[in-house]
């Protein structure tokens, strides 16, 4: 490549595309995205394990003749496992320990012909929705240095933004796709519960609320990097319906007309969360948007207890940390204990041990009766349109536990005094605090239901604030439809955060 300003021109397909017509080899490629690296990732604090030299060896050696054949790609440091490298998910006890085996998402990559760059940063377990882990330290949003990307996949969506790669992986359990692509200007999709894999090691990962897949800045690139990864992997306990023959061609169609749902309305949470002006605004451009479009917009929504439904995904979340962590006592030979945790991290855990297996099982059964209701929602509805978040991105620790809390848990975790939080109302307090931020998200986690975060507004402060639409199971060909069809109407691609420019030249966007 002649000049070091090509490479941010591109998408993925559209580095793919130049390997395939021999206009630049994959090792430029490599040298180009590990500059940025080392250029934009100081601000940015984005990628925590550089795999530089692996990167360097597979770009120089014949790679499969794939769909994105020599392009950089990162991995975000969770479920996502390298054969030989740590993967650290956020926690300090798990910084040295290596994989012992390539995820299937990984060895799919592989076949497709990307060349993984290293692995991005995510709070401990993707338990909250910014990165800021005590293990590695905060990542920036490349919009505003003060803000954060969001999370759980904040280092893959801040990466994809400043331009180092073109597309990053990242999990969702709660919004953790979502979340970081509403806070840093991509484009998001969560897929269908079991479209994707999370073997061999995973199976149901979080009660079957995470599946994984990609962050990127144009929608072409996810449908393609869908045809990639799409398929239920050996013992998986979810299988999504059948597949259309391609996702990419899916994205280039234009959707019928949709009967598409929209509301403000927190669902999940405190009904009364106040939502702010900008992600308002953001609603209503969009649903104005869909219908000089041609779609018919209706305002309505699922009828569920956003206050139970909160309740009951934070009792299951307690329950799963407490398996997480004599899970890594397990792998790493040590016995659990609360040095090696977030303070945030133990008690949660804490909580899950005080909790009764018959609390985990009424709370499984609220969340599926609350999936049925919103499966009845979406036979008359084709989509649903909400914000992605209540507030635009938020400042970098403004979401981390208050003063009080951290003085509570400094007080009650030596004394392994789970009872105590369970007694003091932590689930309840933890339903109503977490959401606050996030009251659209989650339910689509809980449904198994494919949903996207699509930029398509910037507030007066130049921050990306994105809307989020929720399809029915299985259905991410029409959401992809949809999003292509937006794409087309209001081009978001070509517009860079101000960190993008660093080492390059202008960003003219080529996807």
């Amino acid at each position: 490549m002649a000049a070091i300003d090509e490479y941010d021109r591109f998408d993925g397909l559209g580095l793919a595309e130049l390997v395939r017509r021999g206009e630049v080899l994959p090792a430029e490629l490599a040298e180009a995205a590990i500059l940025r690296v080392r250029l934009r990732d100081p601000a940015l604090n984005a990628v925590i394990l550089p795999m530089f030299e692996q990167a360097r060896a597979a770009a120089a050696a014949p790679l499969p003749d794939g769909p994105f054949r020599g392009v950089p790609m990162l991995l975000k440091d969770l479920i996502a496992t390298v054969q030989g490298v740590p993967t650290a998910c956020g926690c300090r006890a798990l910084r040295v320990l290596p994989a012992p085996v390539d995820s299937e998402l990984v060895r799919r990559l592989r076949v497709a012909g990307v060349v993984l760059l290293g692995k991005t940063n995510t709070p401990e377990f993707g338990l909250v929705p910014y990165t800021e882990p005590e293990a590695f330290g905060a990542t920036r949003n490349p919009w505003s240095l003060a803000h954060s990307p969001g999370g759980s996949s904040g280092g893959s969506a801040a990466a994809v933004a400043a331009r180092m790669v073109p597309l990053a992986s990242g999990g969702d359990g709660g919004g953790s796709i979502r979340i970081p692509a509403s806070c840093c200007g991509l484009f998001g999709l969560k897929v269908s519960r079991g479209r994707t894999p999370t073997g061999p090691l995973f199976g149901e990962f979080w009660h079957g609320f995470a599946s994984e897949h990609v962050l990127t800045r144009s929608v072409r690139d996810s449908a393609a990097m869908l045809d990639v990864l799409a398929g239920a992997d050996v013992g998986a306990p979810y299988a999504s319906p059948a597949a259309p023959p391609s996702f990419l061609d899916e994205s280039r169609l234009d959707p019928p007309r949709l009967r598409i749902a929209f509301t403000a309305r927190p669902m999940f949470g405190a009904p009364d969360v106040p939502v702010h002006e900008d992600c308002r605004r953001a609603l209503a451009d969009a649903a104005s948007l869909l219908a000089e479009l041609g779609h018919e917009l209706v305002e309505a929504a699922p009828s569920v207890d956003p206050e139970a439904c909160a309740r009951a995904f934070v009792v299951v979340l307690a329950a799963e940390t407490r398996a997480t962590i004599e899970q890594v006592a397990q792998a790493t030979g040590v016995p659990a204990h609360r040095r090696d945790f977030e303070p945030a991290t133990w008690a949660l855990g804490l909580l899950g041990r005080a909790t009764p297996a018959s609390e985990y099982a009424s709370a499984s059964n609220l969340l599926q009766a609350a999936a049925r209701a919103v499966g009845n929602f979406f036979v008359e509805h084709h989509a649903l349109l909400t914000p992605t978040l209540a507030r635009p991105p938020a400042p970098i620790g403004a979401l981390q536990p208050r003063a009080p809390d951290r003085r509570l848990m400094a007080l009650l975790n030596p004394l392994g005094a789970g009872w105590a939080y369970r007694a003091g109302g932590m689930v309840e307090q933890l339903a109503r605090e977490t959401f606050a931020y996030m009251p659209y998200t989650p339910l689509f986690n809980v449904t198994g239901q494919p949903a996207m975060s699509v930029p398509l507004h910037w507030n007066a402060e130049g921050l990306p604030v994105g809307v989020q639409i929720a399809g029915r199971f299985g259905d991410e060909a029409l959401l992809l439809r949809l999003a292509g069809q937006l794409e087309r109407a209001r081009p978001w691609a070509g517009r860079a955060p101000p960190l993008a420019g660093v080492g390059a030249g202008p960003a003219e966007d080529r996807s």
